[in-house]
């Protein structure tokens, strides 16, 4: 794949942070897609030269009530983001949709578990997208405190999938 992982993780943190709607980049035949605004968050797609890669149509606009000047609207923190807060713990998201395994094969010992030590480069999961197996790293130094997430279940752009006591 001609992208690595933390170049589309870095990719999606300045899209994110920024006022950009959609961005895509192709490079050496990967063509890379992100949409913000509750569109497909990002698709990534070998592509032939010459090919045509159909597109998903865009999803209708959702109507939302207008936020009052004075109240921004906020979304109520979930409890395992209270739990991270509360316990001052790294989160380790997922950077796509896709699907969680906690093992390289379903016979195979997990990644990682609960009380393991981490480093930067650690795997400690993959998420499947589009038929390509993404390796997660840990991203930071620490001790993993929970599994957020189940074996083979779907996850989304930004979810936590562990907790990480940092060091």
């Amino acid at each position: 794949m001609a992208f690595k992982m933390h170049e589309i993780r870095e990719l999606i943190r300045l899209i994110d942070e920024s006022s950009i709607e959609e961005f895509e980049i192709d490079k050496e035949g990967t063509k890379v897609t992100i949409k913000k605004s509750g569109a497909p968050v990002m698709a990534v797609a070998p592509q032939a030269p010459g090919s045509v890669v159909p597109q998903a149509p865009a999803p209708a606009p959702v109507q939302e009530a207008p936020a009052s000047p004075k109240e921004p609207q906020v979304a109520a923190p979930t409890k395992v983001e209270e739990e991270a807060e509360d316990a001052n713990l790294h989160k380790i998201v997922s950077p796509m949709v896709g699907t969680f395994y906690r093992a390289p094969a379903p016979d195979a010992d997990p990644y990682v578990k609960e009380g393991d030590t981490v480093n930067g480069d650690t795997v400690v999961c993959i998420v499947e997208a589009m038929k390509l197996m993404n390796e997660i790293e840990a991203e930071v130094r620490g001790t993993i405190v929970k599994v957020l997430v189940e074996n083979g279940q779907l996850v989304e752009f930004g979810q936590p999938l562990f907790l990480v006591k940092t060091t």
